[in-house]
Protein backbone atom coordinates (compact mmCIF):
# COMPACT_ATOMS: atom_id res chain seq x y z
CA UNK A 1 0.00 0.00 0.00
CA UNK A 2 1.22 3.47 -0.94
CA UNK A 3 -0.09 6.36 1.15
CA UNK A 4 -0.05 10.12 0.54
CA UNK A 5 -0.08 12.41 3.56
CA UNK A 6 -0.29 16.23 3.55
CA UNK A 7 2.41 17.90 5.64
CA UNK A 8 3.86 21.36 6.27
CA UNK A 9 7.56 22.14 5.99
CA UNK A 10 9.46 25.13 7.33
CA UNK A 11 11.03 26.98 4.42
CA UNK A 12 13.27 30.05 4.28
CA UNK A 13 10.28 32.29 3.48
CA UNK A 14 7.88 30.53 5.87
CA UNK A 15 5.71 27.46 5.79
CA UNK A 16 5.66 25.28 2.67
CA UNK A 17 2.62 23.22 1.76
CA UNK A 18 3.73 19.68 0.94
CA UNK A 19 2.74 16.05 0.60
CA UNK A 20 4.76 12.90 1.15
CA UNK A 21 3.92 9.63 -0.60
CA UNK A 22 5.34 6.58 1.11
CA UNK A 23 5.38 2.94 -0.03
CA UNK A 24 6.08 0.05 2.31
CA UNK A 25 9.81 -0.33 3.03
CA UNK A 26 11.07 2.54 0.82
CA UNK A 27 14.47 2.10 -0.81
CA UNK A 28 15.01 5.73 -1.86
CA UNK A 29 13.61 9.23 -1.36
CA UNK A 30 12.55 11.44 -4.28
CA UNK A 31 12.27 15.23 -4.26
CA UNK A 32 9.75 16.47 -6.85
CA UNK A 33 9.83 20.03 -8.21
CA UNK A 34 6.79 21.55 -9.94
CA UNK A 35 6.32 23.90 -12.95
CA UNK A 36 6.53 27.68 -12.94
CA UNK A 37 4.73 29.32 -9.99
CA UNK A 38 3.49 32.23 -12.12
CA UNK A 39 1.86 29.95 -14.70
CA UNK A 40 -0.38 27.76 -12.53
CA UNK A 41 2.43 25.39 -11.59
CA UNK A 42 1.70 23.47 -8.38
CA UNK A 43 2.71 20.28 -6.62
CA UNK A 44 -0.57 18.77 -7.85
CA UNK A 45 0.36 19.18 -11.52
CA UNK A 46 -0.41 15.90 -13.29
CA UNK A 47 3.15 15.39 -14.55
CA UNK A 48 4.49 15.89 -11.02
CA UNK A 49 2.03 13.41 -9.54
CA UNK A 50 2.92 11.02 -12.37
CA UNK A 51 6.57 11.26 -11.32
CA UNK A 52 5.49 10.48 -7.77
CA UNK A 53 3.68 7.41 -9.07
CA UNK A 54 6.75 6.30 -11.00
CA UNK A 55 8.91 6.72 -7.90
CA UNK A 56 6.42 4.69 -5.90
CA UNK A 57 6.50 1.87 -8.42
CA UNK A 58 10.25 1.70 -7.87
CA UNK A 59 9.89 1.64 -4.10
CA UNK A 60 10.87 5.27 -3.51
CA UNK A 61 8.97 7.61 -1.24
CA UNK A 62 8.41 11.07 -2.70
CA UNK A 63 8.07 14.60 -1.38
CA UNK A 64 6.35 17.24 -3.48
CA UNK A 65 5.74 20.75 -2.24
CA UNK A 66 4.46 24.12 -3.37
CA UNK A 67 7.13 26.73 -3.93
CA UNK A 68 6.79 30.00 -2.01
CA UNK A 69 3.62 31.89 -2.91
CA UNK A 70 1.85 28.85 -4.39
CA UNK A 71 -1.20 27.35 -2.70
CA UNK A 72 -0.83 27.90 1.04
CA UNK A 73 2.97 28.23 0.95
CA UNK A 74 4.19 31.51 2.41
CA UNK A 75 6.16 34.13 0.52
CA UNK A 76 6.30 35.37 -3.05
CA UNK A 77 7.88 34.25 -6.32
CA UNK A 78 11.61 35.00 -6.32
CA UNK A 79 12.76 34.41 -9.88
CA UNK A 80 14.11 30.93 -9.18
CA UNK A 81 16.59 31.98 -6.50
CA UNK A 82 14.27 31.63 -3.53
CA UNK A 83 12.64 28.60 -5.10
CA UNK A 84 16.02 26.85 -5.08
CA UNK A 85 16.24 27.67 -1.39
CA UNK A 86 12.79 26.14 -0.93
CA UNK A 87 14.02 22.97 -2.66
CA UNK A 88 17.11 22.91 -0.44
CA UNK A 89 14.87 23.16 2.63
CA UNK A 90 12.70 20.29 1.38
CA UNK A 91 15.81 18.20 0.69
CA UNK A 92 17.05 18.93 4.23
CA UNK A 93 13.73 17.71 5.63
CA UNK A 94 14.04 14.51 3.63
CA UNK A 95 17.61 13.99 4.77
CA UNK A 96 16.74 14.56 8.43
CA UNK A 97 13.74 12.23 8.26
CA UNK A 98 15.26 9.51 6.05
CA UNK A 99 19.07 9.82 6.37
CA UNK A 100 19.85 6.31 5.15
CA UNK A 101 17.92 6.54 1.86
CA UNK A 102 19.60 7.80 -1.34
CA UNK A 103 18.14 10.95 -2.87
CA UNK A 104 16.50 11.16 -6.30
CA UNK A 105 15.50 14.52 -7.80
CA UNK A 106 12.74 14.81 -10.39
CA UNK A 107 11.34 17.98 -11.93
CA UNK A 108 8.97 19.16 -14.63
CA UNK A 109 9.42 22.33 -16.71
CA UNK A 110 10.57 25.12 -14.32
CA UNK A 111 11.09 22.41 -11.73
CA UNK A 112 13.27 20.46 -14.17
CA UNK A 113 15.62 23.43 -14.58
CA UNK A 114 15.96 23.74 -10.82
CA UNK A 115 16.41 19.99 -10.44
CA UNK A 116 19.31 20.01 -12.90
CA UNK A 117 20.98 22.96 -11.18
CA UNK A 118 20.69 21.35 -7.73
CA UNK A 119 21.42 17.69 -8.52
CA UNK A 120 25.16 17.79 -7.80
CA UNK A 121 24.85 20.09 -4.78
CA UNK A 122 22.24 17.87 -3.15
CA UNK A 123 24.13 14.67 -4.06
CA UNK A 124 21.31 13.14 -6.01
CA UNK A 125 21.93 9.60 -7.25
CA UNK A 126 19.22 9.80 -9.94
CA UNK A 127 17.97 12.84 -11.86
CA UNK A 128 14.82 13.06 -13.98
CA UNK A 129 14.10 16.23 -15.97
CA UNK A 130 10.87 16.50 -17.96
CA UNK A 131 10.65 19.30 -20.57
CA UNK A 132 13.34 21.53 -19.04
CA UNK A 133 13.40 25.19 -20.16
CA UNK A 134 17.11 25.21 -20.88
CA UNK A 135 17.45 29.02 -20.87
CA UNK A 136 16.73 28.94 -17.13
CA UNK A 137 19.52 26.49 -16.32
CA UNK A 138 22.62 28.07 -14.76
CA UNK A 139 24.75 25.01 -13.99
CA UNK A 140 26.93 24.12 -17.01
CA UNK A 141 28.06 20.72 -15.73
CA UNK A 142 26.44 17.35 -16.14
CA UNK A 143 25.13 15.81 -12.91
CA UNK A 144 27.35 13.10 -11.41
CA UNK A 145 24.55 10.54 -11.51
CA UNK A 146 22.29 8.72 -13.97
CA UNK A 147 20.17 11.34 -15.76
CA UNK A 148 16.94 10.84 -17.69
CA UNK A 149 15.58 13.65 -19.86
CA UNK A 150 12.04 13.24 -21.21
CA UNK A 151 10.87 15.63 -23.94
CA UNK A 152 7.71 15.73 -26.00
CA UNK A 153 8.43 16.47 -29.66
CA UNK A 154 5.25 18.56 -30.01
CA UNK A 155 5.99 20.75 -26.96
CA UNK A 156 4.28 24.12 -27.44
CA UNK A 157 5.98 25.75 -24.42
CA UNK A 158 9.58 24.52 -24.37
CA UNK A 159 11.60 24.55 -27.62
CA UNK A 160 12.27 20.89 -28.36
CA UNK A 161 15.16 21.65 -30.72
CA UNK A 162 16.83 23.79 -28.06
CA UNK A 163 16.46 20.99 -25.50
CA UNK A 164 18.02 18.45 -27.85
CA UNK A 165 20.90 20.76 -28.76
CA UNK A 166 21.58 21.54 -25.11
CA UNK A 167 21.45 17.86 -24.12
CA UNK A 168 23.90 17.01 -26.90
CA UNK A 169 26.30 19.67 -25.59
CA UNK A 170 26.49 18.09 -22.12
CA UNK A 171 29.11 15.44 -21.40
CA UNK A 172 28.15 12.82 -20.59
CA UNK A 173 24.74 13.36 -22.21
CA UNK A 174 21.48 12.27 -20.63
CA UNK A 175 19.38 9.31 -21.58
CA UNK A 176 17.09 11.39 -23.80
CA UNK A 177 13.62 9.96 -24.36
CA UNK A 178 11.64 11.76 -27.05
CA UNK A 179 7.90 11.18 -26.90
CA UNK A 180 6.44 11.54 -30.43
CA UNK A 181 3.45 13.84 -30.63
CA UNK A 182 3.51 14.71 -26.92
CA UNK A 183 2.63 18.25 -25.88
CA UNK A 184 4.25 20.11 -22.99
CA UNK A 185 1.78 18.66 -20.51
CA UNK A 186 1.90 15.14 -22.01
CA UNK A 187 -1.87 14.90 -22.46
CA UNK A 188 -2.71 11.23 -22.84
CA UNK A 189 0.97 10.25 -22.61
CA UNK A 190 1.62 10.11 -18.87
CA UNK A 191 2.09 6.35 -18.93
CA UNK A 192 5.13 6.84 -21.15
CA UNK A 193 6.73 9.02 -18.48
CA UNK A 194 6.26 6.27 -15.91
CA UNK A 195 7.67 3.66 -18.29
CA UNK A 196 10.75 5.77 -19.07
CA UNK A 197 11.49 6.45 -15.40
CA UNK A 198 11.03 2.83 -14.35
CA UNK A 199 13.08 1.43 -17.24
CA UNK A 200 15.95 3.89 -16.71
CA UNK A 201 16.05 3.33 -12.96
CA UNK A 202 16.12 -0.44 -13.38
CA UNK A 203 18.88 -0.16 -15.99
CA UNK A 204 21.03 1.58 -13.39
CA UNK A 205 20.07 -0.78 -10.58
CA UNK A 206 17.96 1.81 -8.77
CA UNK A 207 14.80 1.00 -6.85
CA UNK A 208 13.07 -2.33 -7.07
CA UNK A 209 10.40 -4.00 -9.16
CA UNK A 210 6.81 -3.06 -8.29
CA UNK A 211 4.57 -5.59 -6.53
CA UNK A 212 2.03 -7.48 -8.58
CA UNK A 213 -0.78 -5.33 -7.23
CA UNK A 214 -0.15 -1.67 -6.50
CA UNK A 215 -2.45 0.05 -4.02
CA UNK A 216 -2.77 3.82 -3.57
CA UNK A 217 -4.59 5.67 -0.85
CA UNK A 218 -4.80 9.33 0.05
CA UNK A 219 -5.38 10.66 3.56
Amino acid sequence: MIRTEPIVLEGPAGRLEAAVTTPSDPVAKALLLHPHPLYQGTMNNKVVTTLARAAGRLGALSLRFNFRGVGTSAGHYDGGRGEKDDARAAASWLQARYPSLPLWIMGFSFGAALAFDLAAELRSVFLVTVAPPVAMITNPAAPPCPWLLIQGDADEVVDTKAVRAWAASISPPPNLISVPGASHFFHGRLGEIIAAVVETARHHGLGHAPPRSEGWSTV
